[in-house]
């Protein structure tokens, strides 16, 4: 008669450590990346340039690289969140010398200098770059106020903080992959924000980075190309051939949606191959032609629910690391989907970003899944988890 107690309270106590994981935000990434994976599979379904004539090719490296996201995002998921902390000056350091090994002997693809090619795979140390700096400015910050216990932000904090993300920036626009730097400036100033820079030095870095804008452009360190595509930003129309096309036949296809979409794997732009790139940065048009307005916008919701938990993840952290590391993770992926549906949309110049979780490329597949697996770590350790779980129920 004793024994059945104890084991219902052995069975119960088993269940309440598993809420502790963000379930929401765990439902709506992975609703993003089911979503994106039907999209994928449309974008590239009837391109028999790419795929050889096998409509499942590109599924297929799809769904190797969403496998392959969960496996790391486990590993992120499930290490000590001291461990995380202690490998992060290594993860910075592995992205610093892969950004330095594209400079030696990177290939360029579309325009950028962006990618190694070791074997038959390819990779982009910039997307790997975002999160290492959103932990190293994390780790710098956090390591800096609790050892002298102390919460105000000082220039000394400010400038190591910059160092950190200065260097990967200047490799990056060495290569030079605007978008990534579009990216990962918004990302850097998000983290300044939330680590309690004062407002004056947010301004006076927003000025000094508005200025490193103009000097890189006057200096010509800026392709033609890049120039074109902002040049046709303010109009298309300037050259509806050349720069201005990839906007021009984004705009149709999304037009061609209307409320309701022409339906999954029927839309005729994507079916025609008239918008490029339409796998990877352009993914986005095949939600808008095919599902419709509804459609992107659940897609766009499922974003915005992973932004808020991302936020309220970062709100109930129980230290400095968690806090600012969710907060850099949150505006970097707002930004970049931000950036992405925006160049589909023609309200943002085109710089080739991809959009998180959705668009197929296996770097930034990787690089997104950990960052979800480090929320999902920081959140199972902050003061308060899940679903409005509090720690006296852990």
């Amino acid at each position: 008669m004793t024994a059945l107690p104890m084991h219902r309270f052995t069975v119960a106590r088993s269940r309440l450590v598993v809420p502790a994981l963000d379930w929401v935000l765990m439902g709506a990434a992975g609703l993003v990346l089911v979503l994106g994976t039907l999209l994928v599979w449309s974008a590239t379904a009837t391109n028999d340039v790419l795929t050889g004539g096998d409509s499942t090719a590109y599924l297929h490296k799809h769904l190797v690289n969403v496998v392959i996201g969960l496996v790391l995002a486990a590993v992120v998921m499930a290490t000590d969140h001291r461990w995380v902390r202690i490998v992060t000056p290594l993860v910075y350091a592995g992205s610093v010398v892969g950004l330095l090994l594209v400079l030696v002997m990177g290939s360029t693809i579309n325009g950028s200098r962006s990618w190694l090619l070791i074997g038959g795979l390819s990779i982009q140390p910039a997307e790997f770059a975002k999160l290492a700096v959103v932990i190293g400015m994390a780790m710098v910050i956090a390591e800096r106020t609790e050892t002298a216990r102390r919460r105000q932000v000082g220039a000394v904090d400010v400038a190591l903080m910059c160092a950190i993300a200065g260097l990967p920036a200047l490799l990056i626009i060495a290569q030079p992959d605007l978008g990534t730097m579009l990216v990962l400036s918004a990302t850097v100033f998000g983290v300044l924000a939330v680590a309690g820079v004062p407002r004056r030095w947010l301004a006076g870095l927003a000025g000094g980075a508005l200025a490193l804008a103009v000097l890189v452009v006057s200096a010509g360190v800026l392709k033609q190309y890049q120039i074109n595509r902002f040049m046709a930003f303010t109009d298309p129309g300037l050259d509806p051939r050349g720069a201005g096309y990839n906007t021009t036949q984004a705009r149709i296809a999304i037009g061609n949606g209307g409320l309701f979409g022409q339906g999954l794997f029927d839309g005729s732009q994507t079916r025609s191959r008239f918008v490029p790139e339409q796998h990877t940065d352009f993914i986005f048009t095949v939600a808008g032609e095919e599902l419709g307005l509804i459609g992107a916008g659940v897609l766009i919701a499922l974003f915005a629910v992973m932004l808020w938990r991302a936020l309220l993840i970062s709100r109930r952290a129980d230290d400095m690391f968690g806090r600012v590391a969710a907060a850099g993770i949150a505006c970097w992926f707002a930004f970049q989907t931000f950036q992405n549906v925006g160049m589909c949309l023609g309200i943002m110049p085109v710089t080739g970003v991809p959009l998180p979780l959705v668009s197929y490329g296996g770097s930034s597949m990787f690089a997104s899944m950990m960052a979800i697996g480090l929320l999902q770590n920081i959140a199972m350790r902050g003061s308060s988890t899940g679903w409005g779980l509090s720690p006296r129920a852990r």
